[in-house]
């Protein structure tokens, strides 16, 4: 998977990856049924759960005529995943997708050892122990990574457009779902970069939708020139985030690039 890669394409992508457990469990029912499991809401969502019935339809499976969908949203409540995840497992669907924070594969990988599971993943899966390694990940859980590599190093990379843009900037801000499991690993390399150009780092970590305006706000004050965001949290309300830069006037450098 590429670096540079649209996230409806890096989405629609998962259609093809699901494709194989839905070919081998067709045989062996009518209609194959997959559970989509997210953290977010359907409406947030919206763009890539299209990318991903387009990769399914482009494998040959089309929602209604031949594979069903079963979708399980937390939306924001992250306690629900396991009782989501095991209701998908109860119902004996034939695969399960799991898409945004390690949290969601990890409700899914702990529901089941047996049913197929595709999961997207920001981070390297053989470092946070859900895989064995990457060309034989083992057991019943497939993670389509969007990183070639075992290191954060889009982290770093941003770090660096960032100071390329904005170059008299002395403190970068972060914006840190805490959602995120292994956001220590991005922000140890988020900090080395900063490091790097000579910049100190202001952190603030949002777990849930009303703490963001005020990390936002605590950014501003600790100086920070320009932000930086990563996880589900500021996806889902990526309007809002949009809307705080502006007014603040703030240059911001978003993890993906969100297309209505």
């Amino acid at each position: 998977m590429t670096i540079g890669i649209g996230r409806r394409k890096f989405v629609a992508g998962l259609g093809g990856a699901i494709a194989w457990p839905l070919a081998a469990r067709a045989q062996q029912q009518a209609m194959p049924v997959v559970g989509f499991l997210a953290d977010g809401t359907p409406e947030g969502f919206a763009p890539w759960v299209a990318a991903f019935k387009r990769g399914l339809s482009d494998t040959g499976f089309i929602e209604g005529q031949n594979v069903a969908i079963v979708f399980r949203w937390a939306r924001g409540n992250y306690d629900l995943l396991p009782t989501l995840a095991g209701g998908l497992v109860h119902q004996q669907v034939s695969a399960i997708v799991t898409l945004s924070s390690e949290k969601v594969t990890r409700a899914a990988k702990e529901a089941t050892s047996t049913i197929p599971i595709v999961a997207t993943m920001a981070g390297d899966p053989v470092k946070r122990g859900l895989v064995a390694s990457i060309n034989h990940p083992g057991g019943n859980l497939t993670v389509v990574s969007l990183f070639t590599s075992s290191s954060n190093a889009l982290v770093a990379k941003r770090v660096e457009i960032m100071h390329e843009v904005v170059p008299k900037i002395a403190t970068f801000g972060c914006l840190v779902d805490a959602n995120i499991l292994d956001y220590d690993d991005q922000l140890n390399d988020t900090q080395s970069a900063a490091q790097a150009f000579g910049l100190k780092l202001a952190i603030a970590r949002v777990g849930q939708d009303s703490e963001l305006e005020a990390a936002f706000a605590s950014l501003v004050r600790d100086g920070a020139g320009a932000l930086l965001e990563t996880g589900p949290v500021l996806f889902e309300n990526r309007e809002l985030v949009v809307a705080l830069a502006a007014r603040a006037s703030v240059p911001m450098l978003y993890a993906w690039r969100a297309v209505s």
